[in-house]
């Protein structure tokens, strides 16, 4: 396998989740900020989409968007769980993974592209750079709401999973861009300190 991958958060996500299970995938860097994703070979032989990561399998083919390669990977490597090994697992830890994404990580992404980000972003995709204070608070309007349903020490309870790799990821990235962890949010706050001191999340900064 290799690993196509680039700076930002949603790469980011599937590092740690490698880090995690111990796997070592050769990667092959896209120069994200030089619009590489956005032209030939990339763009036509890696992902049309052109977005970053793409995993590429030894059969052949590709597998884009960080959570079905963290899926296939899960299925390729079980151990550790990071997804889960039982089907309420697995369940649980897909529900939150959208939670976390719909209600956090997708508005403070799509915040950071229609505001700071809109430089970069501009001529690669449609911005709406009005709409990006809105989607800041409904990424910070997330994390409260996590906040209080949050029970620990993990996002789904007693078990480290792929929810937290991907709330951290987006959160480390929002704390350079604008879009710093309130403090008030406490647990969270405790939480976020945790997954920073796992050797997974240096591994994959």
């Amino acid at each position: 396998m290799k690993l196509h991958t680039s700076i930002g958060p949603n790469p980011r996500v599937v590092k740690m989740f490698l880090a995690e299970k111990g796997l070592d995938v050769a990667r092959v860097e896209v120069d994200l900020r030089g619009g590489e994703n956005r032209r030939p070979p990339y763009n036509e032989s890696v992902n049309r989409a052109g977005q970053t990561p793409a995993l590429e399998l030894d059969g052949g083919g590709f597998v884009t968007e960080i959570t079905a390669i963290c899926e296939y990977l899960e299925e390729v490597q079980p151990t550790p769980p990071l997804i889960g090994a039982t089907p309420q697992q697995r369940a649980e830890t897909r529900m939150w993974t959208r939670r976390v994404d719909l209600k956090i990580c997708e508005p403070m992404a799509n915040g950071f592209r229609f505001a700071e980000g809109l430089p970069l972003f501009e001529s690669r995709m449609r911005c709406l750079p009005e709409a990006a204070p809105g989607l800041k608070t409904l990424a910070k309007d997330g994390l409260t709401w996590l906040e209080g349903e949050f029970k620990g020490p993990w996002i789904a309870g007693d078990r480290f999973t792929l929810a937290d790799i991907l709330l951290f990821s987006f959160l480390d990235f929002g704390a350079v861009v604008g879009q710093p962890l309130d403090p008030a949010n406490g647990k969270l706050t405790g939480w976020f300190d945790r997954v920073k001191a796992r050797p997974s999340a240096a591994a994959s900064a």
